[in-house]
């Protein structure tokens, strides 16, 4: 049986069910109702090889704020529950992803304390109908829920899709990273004997 975590979270302003397999093909199924959402998060479980099955309904007649900051947290609680005690991994990973003339870099740590450095400014207010100020919003939500340190970097570029596209890629190369199992690490990767 795979590392896997299952959440479901049920609001008065959403209703979310997030699945993730983290040793899996890299598929994404179901739907956030927020079109470009899903085509991003298709690419962090496409370029992370991970397995995520989303279904997500919010009240998006106010506006995305709170399906998108939701998602965040759910994608969060899985990600910390498919790691488990964080025995036997990498811990860190990182990824340098251009995508035409955007170039984004990506750099995290599984060190148990939740840390956003966001520094993607994106200069346009919308891709399709997601608002662009989500993107941190959903990423302060993940690192808080799955207790990441995440330092995320636009270096050069300027179309709005290709950034926000080269840093899913990103997050799930670097994720892909730290998640990965490697035999001579023997028990918790840290001097401290624990990460939290």
């Amino acid at each position: 049986m795979g590392r896997q975590g299952s959440i479901s979270r049920q609001t008065n302003e959403t209703s979310i069910v997030v699945k993730l397999e983290l040793d899996g093909s890299g598929s994404y199924r179901g739907s956030s109702s927020i079109p470009a959402l899903d085509h991003f998060l298709a690419q962090l479980a496409r370029h992370g090889l991970f397995d995520l099955a989303i279904e997500a309904r919010g009240d998006l007649e106010v506006d995305n704020h709170h399906t998108v900051e939701d998602l965040g947290i759910c994608l969060g609680q899985a990600l910390r529950q498919a790691v488990g005690n964080k025995a036997g991994l990498n811990r860190y990973g990182s990824a340098l992803i251009p995508m035409d003339e955007a170039l984004v870099q990506v750099a995290l740590d599984f060190s148990g304390r939740p840390y956003l450095a966001y520094g993607l400014e994106l200069p346009r207010d919308r891709i399709g109908s997601l608002e662009t100020e989500l993107i941190e919003e959903f990423l302060r939500a993940f690192v808080n829920h799955s207790g990441l340190t995440l330092h995320v970097r636009r270096l050069d570029g300027h179309n709005c899709h290709h950034l926000v596209e080269a840093l899913f890629k990103g997050l799930g190369r670097a994720l892909r990273e730290a998640v990965s199992l490697d035999p001579r690490v023997s028990g918790i990767p840290s001097t401290k004997g624990i990460l939290v």
